[in-house]
């Protein structure tokens, strides 16, 4: 069914309108439209961050700035932008009704946004209005979870929510449990006509609640600190946040767990018992499976992550650190990980174990003439017994 698409204002709305309709009866919780224009504000914060090296390497939108707040880098000809935000609240997922207990007493916290693969059912809600704006004979291109997008910057020009101070996306009466995604389009529609005035305040319990203190100012994330991109950098985990990083294999929900518009939210749709299953919720991960499954079964298992080269190593780099910080030294089973891992050929993963054993109080496990520079870094820098 071909919409109504004229070149005058009153069409040009009423065409706006049926596209957001369709957005919103497809599923999506919130959509919005705004310019294809350059995101000058984001570009400006994004070149900031890497020139106070706050990315900390991290590439996503920060790869190419020039790309990413500019969409007719991705649409030469786009002019217009719909945004889509989709909910992963406790109505999104049905966890109020029974709360998955852990797997066993060696399990990982995995992170709200990807108990389930939002992003692709974000995907698939997206392409019902690409697919309708082509049938109007308009070209489009869904973006979510990409490169090419500073998807909360168009979120936030779309007038669907504000700048939290954890830099999150907050929607009014909702909070900041949701994905965002976007259609970038060659069709003219009616633009948002203002943004979300801030509803933070004088409130700073996300800085303040941060384990790492990453939060630096207010909008402004320090990667060297985030857990959820320590978690996902290749290489050496940084040592002074491991003990922080607790029990979570990826993602870290501190500042939004303590975001009074996300609780008050979250309370209101548990109180409703409203029961919108979307997906089996996965809110833990076996540390055991990781360690011993193959790079096969791994990628399987958390293909939908984001896993840096597709290297299952990271995901055992993490599980090896949540073993030292959570692990049982008198447990047959986490002396046997460890022992598999303090010899493993690759030294990234021996460093770890290394460190793991300290942590459990085990040196006696470790083998102290390891001549691998990186497990001898370790070794000399031995964390305190738990």
């Amino acid at each position: 069914m071909q919409l109504v698409d004229d070149s005058d204002t009153n069409s040009k709305s009423r065409y706006t309108d049926q596209l957001l309709s369709l957005g919103r009866n497809a599923g999506l919780d919130q959509v919005g439209v705004t310019s294809a224009t350059v995101l000058h504000r984001a570009r400006e914060a994004i070149n900031q961050r890497i020139s106070q090296g706050l990315h900390n390497q991290m590439q996503f939108t920060f790869r190419n700035p020039e790309r990413s707040t500019d969409p007719t880098k991705t649409l030469p000809s786009a002019r217009s932008v719909i945004v889509g935000a989709l909910s992963y609240s406790s109505s999104a997922v049905n966890t109020f009704a029974q709360t998955p207990e852990k797997e066993n007493k060696f399990s990982a916290r995995i992170a709200r946004y990807v108990w389930s693969d939002y992003y692709a059912q974000l995907r698939m809600l997206l392409g019902e209005i690409a697919r309708q704006l082509v049938l109007d004979g308009h070209r489009a291109v869904v973006l979510a979870d990409d490169n090419a997008i500073v998807d909360r910057e168009v979120a936030y020009q779309a007038g669907i929510g504000w700048f939290g101070k954890n830099s999150n996306l907050l929607i009014s009466g909702a909070g900041s449990y949701f994905v965002l995604g976007c259609v970038i389009t060659t069709a003219e529609l009616t633009f948002a006509d203002k943004q979300v005035e801030d509803g933070c305040g004088s409130c700073r319990r996300c800085i303040d609640n941060c384990p790492t203190n990453a939060i630096v100012a207010p909008g402004v994330v320090d990667a060297n600190k985030c857990l959820a991109w320590l978690l996902q950098k290749p290489g050496v985990f940084d040592r002074e946040y491991r003990v922080a990083l607790g029990d979570r294999i990826y993602g870290c929900d501190d500042c939004q767990e303590v975001c009074p518009p996300t609780v008050r939210y979250e309370r209101k749709i548990e109180s409703s018992r409203l029961e919108i299953l979307r997906k089996p919720a996965k809110q833990w991960a076996s540390v055991a499976a990781i360690l011993t499954n193959d790079d096969d079964s791994l990628l399987s298992e958390f293909g939908a992550w984001y896993i840096a080269d597709r290297n299952p190593k990271w995901l055992r780099r993490n599980a090896l650190i949540i073993l030292g910080n959570i692990g049982d030294p008198s447990d047959d089973a986490v002396v046997d990980l460890l022992n598999k891992y303090l010899h493993h050929a690759d030294p990234v993963l021996r460093a770890h174990a290394v460190w793991a054993a300290a942590r459990l109080g085990l040196k006696h496990m470790i083998d102290e003439t390891d001549e691998d520079q990186i497990v001898q870094a370790e070794l000399r820098s031995l964390p305190s017994v738990k």
